[in-house]
C-alpha cells in the first residue's frame, strides 16, 4: 500500500521528515503559505498547495482524502488554530488516516526554575503562545476523542539542524550572549524530531504525547560560547539579561526555565538520539559546515 504524507506547514521539520519518508518512496503533499515556498516544495517534488486561515485548501476531500499520514506543524493563531478551524471537519471525515502528528511546544509547560517535567506534568505556560499552544493540543486531542482519529501530540524543545544554529547565528553576526543566572532549557536536532515522528508513524498510540528534547538542558550562552569555540572565534560579549534590549519574542524564550524529560521517547518507542547534547550536534553541523 502507497503510503503518502500530508502535511500542514511543510516548513524547516517539515521537510527533514518528507525527505527521509521520500527515500523510502512515500508520497508527500504538503502545504505553504506564498507562491515562492509553494515553487520550492514543487522544485523538491513534493505536491504543494497554499493554506493559512485566509486561503483553506481547495477540494479538502481530495487532497487530504488521499493521506494515510497528516502532519501539522501550523502555530495557533488569536483565532485559534488554523488547521482545525478551516480543516477539522474535514479532517474528521477521513478514515484511512493512520496516523496524525501535532508538533506542539515545551513551552506549554511555562517557568519550573530549572526543574524536570515530563509528559504527566501540569501545563502552566506563561506567555500568550504558550497558552494558544495549550488550547491548540486540547483541540487536537478532543478531535480523537469525538472522532477516534489516531491523533499525536509532540512536544519540541528549541529547534536546531542545518542552517539554524548557533554556529549560522555567529556567522551571521546575529549571536548574543544574554546571560540570566540559573536559566536553561532544552533544545532537539531537526533530526532526531524526524526519527521520533518515524518511530511514532511506525508504532502508532492515538492519544500520546511525547516530549522531543535531548539529554542536557543548559544555558543559551553556554551553547554560543562552545559554538564559538568551534569556529576559532571569540563569544559575543556577555549581556546582562535585565538591560538587554530584546524584542518580546526573544524575550519570551529567557522567561521559563525548565529541563524536559525524554525517557518516554526511549522507552516507548525506542528512539536513540543521535545528537544527545548540544555538544554532538554542533560538533556534526561544523564538520558539514568545514567539508563544503
Amino acid at each position: 500500500m502507497t503510503k503518502r504524507l500530508f502535511c500542514f506547514g511543510l516548513g524547516y521539520t517539515g521537510q527533514a521528515l518528507a525527505h527521509a519518508l521520500a527515500k523510502r518512496a512515500w508520497e508527500i503533499a504538503g502545504t505553504s503559505r506564498g507562491p515562492e515556498g509553494i515553487e520550492a516544495l514543487r522544485g523538491q517534488g513534493f505536491d504543494a498547495l497554499a493554506f493559512d486561515r485566509d486561503r483553506p485548501i481547495g477540494e479538502p476531500a481530495h487532497s487530504l482524502g488521499q493521506a494515510t499520514h497528516l502532519l501539522s506543524t501550523v502555530p495557533p493563531d488569536r483565532e485559534g488554530d488554523p488547521v482545525l478551524g478551516r480543516h477539522g471537519t474535514d479532517i474528521a471525515r477521513l478514515s484511512g488516516l493512520k496516523w496524525i502528528g501535532y508538533l506542539s511546544t515545551t513551552g506549554v509547560y511555562g517557568d519550573r526554575g530549572g526543574a524536570w517535567v515530563d509528559e504527566w506534568a501540569e501545563l502552566r505556560p506563561t506567555g500568550e503562545r504558550g497558552r494558544r499552544r495549550q488550547a491548540a493540543e486540547a483541540a487536537w486531542l478532543d478531535l480523537r476523542h469525538r472522532h477516534g482519529l489516531p491523533v499525536h501530540v509532540f512536544r519540541l524543545a528549541g529547534i536546531y539542524g542545518p542552517g539554524r544554529s548557533a554556529l549560522d547565528q555567529l556567522g551571521s553576526g546575529r549571536a548574543r550572549r544574554i546571560i540570566k543566572p540559573g536559566q536553561v532549557f532544552s533544545r532537539i536536532h531537526v533530526d532526531d524530531i524526524v526519527a521520533v515522528l518515524m518511530a511514532s508513524m511506525a508504532r502508532p498510540n492515538p492519544g500520546a504525547i511525547y516530549n522531543l528534547a535531548d539529554d542536557e538542558a543548559t544555558a543559551p550562552a553556554t551553547v554560543i560560547e562552545f559554538a564559538a569555540s568551534l569556529l576559532g572565534i571569540d563569544p559575543p560579549p556577555a549581556e546582562p539579561f535585565e538591560s538587554a534590549s530584546l524584542s518580546d519574542m526573544a524575550a519570551s524564550f529567557y522567561r521559563d526555565s525548565k529541563r524536559v524529560s525524554n525517557r518516554r521517547i526511549k522507552e516507548e518507542l525506542g528512539v536513540r538520539l543521535a545528537f544527545p547534547t548540544y555538544r554532538e550536534g554542533l560538533q556534526h553541523l561544523h564538520a558539514a559546515m568545514t567539508r563544503k
